[in-house]
């Protein structure tokens, strides 16, 4: 099981602990590109699951949108689901723009396409990551092996029973995220290597709250947002797992 996390130069990646070999602490990886930090962790043991911290499927327009009727709005039942859950953290799930919008060549353009294709705007942290977010798109119609889309928030608020009070960019947000992690199994201990060199300390921590989702997957407890997961017109099942 493999959770994965976007960072400023490529993916973090967390393998929870299978054995006495890992000394009881989460290996992590880190690369330029997706693929290649799935390959990294398979060199230690093939990868069943991989639960991934960017939205896959992405949302078709609204039917009448090519007509100029500005009353539609398309959003992805994931992220809606996901914001209510996370009440006061929901400013951390975004929507999830239409692909034009998404390959638009700049965020001006990004958001009259968006807006006029499904009915509102483009955060920019959303088109910040259309490179990543288009890549893992590519990447999941040749990965061999189940792949779902996580948030590491709604795992934390899961982890803890309710969203957690302090943003993972505080000192209290950090160290609490880290304990409901190494509560779960999933220690996160010492350097890290490469990966704790390159990444920042909300990456380790929402790559490892994707380990611990990717955990649940396998076990059969984790569950879809939606359930069951929409289907565009893409064809990839769009939910968020925890």
């Amino acid at each position: 099981m493999l959770g994965v996390d976007a960072c400023r130069a490529g993916w973090i990646g967390v393998v929870p602990p299978a054995g006495p070999r890992d000394g009881g602490a989460a290996r992590a990886y880190f690369a330029p590109r997706v693929a290649d930090l799935v390959a990294l962790a398979d060199a230690d043991g093939e990868v069943a699951v991989v639960a991934v911290d960017m939205p896959i499927g992405l949302p078709d327009p609204y039917p009448d949108a090519h007509s100029g009727d500005p009353q539609g709005r398309t959003r992805r039942r994931a992220d809606v689901l996901a914001r209510a859950e996370l009440g006061p953290r929901w400013r951390s799930v975004f929507m999830t723009p239409v692909r034009a919008a998404l390959e638009a060549d700049d965020y001006a353009s990004a958001v009259a396409l968006n807006r006029r294709l499904a009915g509102e705007g483009v955060s920019r942290q959303a088109f910040g990551l259309k490179e990543k977010l288009l890549e893992v798109e590519r990447w999941v119609r040749e990965a061999g092996r189940r792949v779902v889309e996580v948030h590491p928030e709604l795992s934390f608020a899961r982890l803890a029973g309710a969203p957690l009070p302090h943003p993972k960019t505080t000192w209290a947000g950090a160290e609490r995220r880290r304990e409901l992690l190494a509560a779960a199994g999933v220690v996160l201990a010492g350097d890290l290597d490469r990966a704790g060199a390159t990444a920042g300390v909300d990456d380790v921590l929402d790559a490892g709250a994707a380990a611990w989702t990717a955990l649940r997957v396998v076990s059969g407890e984790a569950r879809p947002l939606p359930d069951p997961p929409e289907v565009f017109s893409d064809g990839i099942p769009c939910a968020i797992w925890a």
